[in-house]
């Protein structure tokens, strides 16, 4: 029996509309992730744009609410695409993605579960695994994404996988991109939002891909999640003074 081809759907991105919390399948409010200040028995976080970028300190649980919404979106917590499975899943020890989805509900307009989850420290099982096993033959010669630079790795991998129709989550995808990548990466992710059917949800500390024009940019602190814009991000803030006075920015901090 032949396979049948998923054919897109003809609707415009944001496909994930809205997240929240249902506090009762919360077993312990003192067990990580559930004690996170920002996850109150009323969280609800809406989707109103093809893109939405999250922003806040280490610490604030930005990486654990991603995890969690991509396992809902059917991807695993470790990163990958539906179905996908890393070659080296010991790294989910420490997720804590799976918990928190199990009290996460969704609505979705429709359900979408193509795409992908990036997160930077899988990015090599994830690039070796499809290197190697050609899960999703791309025509012509394997991807060989690992004979590249880290860098020029993460693009060409960005290149192939994320201009589908789909939702894709990444996870401070600028840790291997110097400021000239995360140029090519933002005109990328124009390209992704000009073709309709891509939904971007990223955290970041990069104030450049915050100022993604029209994006939704949110501030994600144990006060919970807020609007914010770009110059009022501390990342913005802390980078203009390195910026007006790069030696005694540093000479200052290194004294403090």
């Amino acid at each position: 029996m032949s396979s049948k081809r998923k054919r897109d759907i003809n609707l415009p991105a944001p496909y994930l509309r809205r997240v929240w919390l249902e506090p009762s399948r919360i077993a312990d409010r003192a067990v990580y992730p559930f004690c996170l200040p920002f996850l109150g028995d009323e969280f609800e976080l809406s989707f109103d744009r093809a893109i939405t970028i999250i922003v806040g300190e280490n610490g604030t649980g930005k990486s654990t609410f991603l995890e969690g919404i991509a396992v809902l979106a059917g991807y695993d917590e470790a990163g990958g695409g539906k179905g996908y499975r890393p070659v080296d899943h010991s790294m989910v020890l420490e997720k804590m993605g799976g918990q928190l989805s199990k009290a996460l509900r969704a609505s979705w307009l429709p359900k979408i579960t193509n795409g992908w989850f990036f997160r930077a420290e899988s990015f090599f099982s994830v690039a070796r695994y499809l290197d190697e096993a050609a899960r999703e033959p791309l025509g012509g010669p394997p991807p060989d994404f690992l004979s590249h630079s880290h860098g020029e790795g993460f693009l060409r991998f960005f290149e192939e996988r994320c201009q589908r129709q789909g939702i894709f989550i990444f996870d401070e995808p600028e840790s291997a991109l110097s400021p000239s990548r995360q140029i090519e990466f933002l005109k990328l992710m124009r390209r992704m939002e000009n073709s309709g059917h891509c939904q971007i949800i990223m955290a970041t500390h990069s104030p450049m891909l915050m100022a993604y024009p029209d994006a939704r940019l949110l501030r994600l602190s144990k006060y919970g999640l807020e609007p914010v814009t770009v110059k009022e991000t501390d990342h913005y803030k802390v980078m203009r003074e390195f910026c007006d006075d790069p030696a005694g920015f540093v000479e200052a901090a290194m004294e403090e």
